[in-house]
């Protein structure tokens, strides 16, 4: 019995290197691919993002995430308040999470039972400011911004570095 199941053994693996292909195949339905913006993409972004916020009179931090929530960039203002960089931390994390805007989930929050624990998960904040950055449709990092007077302005100068880097992104 051993000596049939060796055999055996050693046809499929013959097998195995006759046909590259089907190893391929197997393959491909056990692995993926992921993009995400590269660092120097990541800088700009919060560049773009702190001088925004500076020409509208804000000192605010950015912090620019991967698509997985990993911290790539964070830029603080030199007057930005101590909280600035951890809360922008965890709005560009909430935002590539739930792959949803934070004022727009803030939103939610209220207006769903269904949504209203989402401020208890860890590091979730579902303050405005926090934005899933995209390039042809899929989420590659995120970006949030704290520090302006008001969760919605947060948001818009992160909408505004946004738009400064899309027509880049989208090629």
């Amino acid at each position: 019995m051993k000596l049939k199941l060796v055999a055996a053994a050693a046809i499929g693996g013959m097998l195995a290197f006759a046909s590259p292909q089907s190893a391929k195949a197997q393959n491909a339905e056990a692995i993926f691919s992921t993009e995400s913006m590269k660092p120097e993409v990541a800088l700009d972004l919060a560049k773009h993002a702190l001088e925004i916020c500076r020409e509208a009179g804000y000192q605010v931090a950015v912090t620019v995430v991967d698509r997985s929530g990993l911290t790539q960039v964070v830029l603080r203002d030199r007057f930005a308040g101590a909280h600035t960089v951890d809360t922008a931390t965890r709005k560009a994390w909430t935002a590539v999470s739930f792959r949803t805007a934070t004022i727009d989930l803030g939103t939610l929050v209220k207006e769903s039972p269904v949504m209203a624990g989402l401020p208890d998960i860890t590091n979730a904040l579902v303050l405005g400011g926090g934005i899933p950055v995209q390039a042809a449709g899929n989420i590659i990092g995120g970006i949030g911004i704290s520090g302006a007077p008001g969760a919605d302005l947060d948001h818009d100068c992160a909408q505004k570095a946004i738009d400064k880097i899309q027509d880049f992104l989208d090629f």
